[in-house]
């Protein structure tokens, strides 16, 4: 049975459209999806195929790494919160010496390069120097992890709206002007999705509690999002200080704060029951519903 990397390896790119092809000398600026190889988009695993030089983040899984060939130039430069990394302006100035020299040159980053992906940054300086680029679009974290843990970010009469936020940046300064924003938040039914923000739970929990928000309001931590190894550790506002402090995982972890966390909980508990019943003799099946 044909893999999916010698599925994509096949793709003949001129019936795959003009812009399948990464010329030489080009940067594609790539989101890898929420983990898995397969949470790719067919269009950025063709792109990473054709690639002379990679330099990926420690977000892209060791699958995705083996759509490039064994000639590509690997680069790994990290960029995980909290831990030592090539500086941007290093990575800026890798991106500009490979395409200099003429190769294919893809930047491939975890989740999609625009959503706290410094994707953008890395453009501008390329276009600024002359060299070309183009992004191509992955799955970003909070639609990864809602998908694999069946929260939905949005539901009727209960969210309507989303919001993304970098967990990072949860400074003094910042926490001084939050109770105002956050009460805007809550009140305009928008589930709250922060990324990178495991470290910083204590600090979010005052600052929605401080805007009036109720105690009770569901928490997801997701760590490992969309992977083999996903954890989910369920809270509340009050307690989600205390249920960060319990994930041990190094991986990275999203939170979801919401009403929509309930949706999720009471999904994943339906199936649950759906396979005890399935597990069961047609008889103790017949009484459990009786």
């Amino acid at each position: 049975m044909q893999t999916l990397n010698e599925f994509i390896q096949g793709v003949n790119l001129t019936h795959a459209g003009h812009d399948a092809a990464l010329q030489a000398g080009e940067v594609a600026i790539v989101g890898a999806g929420c983990g898995q190889l397969e949470l790719m988009t067919i269009k950025a695993a063709r792109i990473v195929a054709q690639a002379d030089a990679l330099v990926f983040d420690s977000l892209v899984s060791s699958d995705i790494l083996t759509l490039v060939s064994s000639a590509c130039q690997r680069h790994f430069v990290g960029k995980r919160c909290g831990q030592p990394s090539t500086k941007q302006e290093d990575i800026n100035q890798l991106l500009l010496t490979l395409a200099q020299q003429g190769l294919k040159v893809v930047r491939l980053k975890g989740g999609d390069p625009h959503i706290f992906g410094r994707g953008s940054e890395e453009a501008l300086y390329l276009a600024q120097h002359g060299i070309r680029s183009q992004f191509i679009a992955g799955v970003t974290a909070a639609l990864g992890c809602a998908s694999s843990t069946g929260i939905p970010l949005t539901f009727r009469g209960m969210a309507r709206s989303v919001t993304l936020i970098t967990g990072t940046k949860m400074s003094n300064a910042d926490s001084a002007v939050a109770p105002a924003q956050w009460q805007a938040l809550l009140a305009a039914q928008s589930t709250l999705v922060f990324y990178m923000g495991k470290e910083q739970a204590n600090r979010i929990a005052l600052g929605l509690l401080d805007a009036q928000c109720a105690a009770d309001l569901p928490v997801a931590f997701v760590t490992n999002g969309g992977r083999p190894n996903q954890i989910v550790t369920y809270a509340t506002v009050m307690t989600m200080s205390d249920a960060a402090l319990t994930i041990k995982d190094s991986g990275p972890t999203l939170i979801i704060i919401g009403e929509v966390v309930g949706v999720g909980q009471q999904f994943a508990s339906l199936l649950a029951d759906i396979d005890i019943a399935a597990s069961m003799p047609h008889n103790q099946y017949e009484a459990l519903y009786a």
